[in-house]
């Protein structure tokens, strides 16, 4: 299991998210951007309209996508 912060996703926190794979993570953070905008944390806003956006650029989502995974490889075992 390795962890990685909202920040290291791109969004505006130090919370921690933890898996046992890069797509755990990015589906953790998902659910954490979205839990903390309806909660009315409008800090994290631009956070999970990049996230509901990325999609929209298959090449750029794919460079994140991929970018996301080496840093979460590259992490330290929890």
């Amino acid at each position: 299991m390795r962890t990685m912060t909202c920040r290291q996703l791109g969004g505006a926190c130090d919370v921690g998210l933890s898996g046992e794979s890069a797509d755990d993570v990015i589906k953790a953070q998902d659910r954490h951007l979205r839990e903390a905008v309806a909660a009315g944390d409008t800090a994290h806003e631009p956070a999970l309209a990049a996230m509901k956006g990325r999609w929209k650029h298959p090449v750029k989502a794919m460079g994140w996508y991929k970018n996301t995974k080496r840093e979460f490889a590259e992490l330290p075992e929890d």
